[in-house]
């Protein structure tokens, strides 16, 4: 079993920066995929950005490339999504999650309780 706990949602001004953190305890796998996925009010879960634990990896949603930063610190087994020039379509609860490859994608088998942005305008 993996344990995942976000952190460092909150309220911010449009152009701010949040950084939120992901600590992943119990069993990891070096090439188990890390994920940050959002769900605003009223909308589908939606990916913004994964990063592969060992080789650091990363892809972005066409909507955050070049304002969010995907990271991890694998002694600490801790992910991070820095945000900057945060918009107020960026509010949502944010999830992270993690699993294996799985055929053509990866497979997300374990997820954070989430931390909820807020990007007033």
């Amino acid at each position: 079993q993996v344990q995942l706990v976000e952190s460092g949602g909150g309220l911010v001004q449009a152009g701010g920066s949040l950084r939120l953190s992901c600590a992943a305890s119990g069993r990891t796998f070096s090439s188990y995929a890390m994920g940050w996925f959002r769900q605003a009010p009223g909308k589908e879960r939606e990916f913004v950005a994964r990063i592969i634990w060992s080789g650091g990896s990363t892809r972005y949603a066409d909507s955050v490339r070049g304002r969010f930063t995907i990271s991890r610190n694998n002694a600490k087994n801790t992910m991070y999504l820095q945000m900057n020039s945060l918009k107020p379509e960026d509010t949502a609860v944010y999830y992270c999650a993690t699993g294996p490859f799985a055929g053509a994608e990866y497979r997300y088998d374990y997820w954070g309780q989430g931390t909820q942005v807020t990007v007033s305008s």
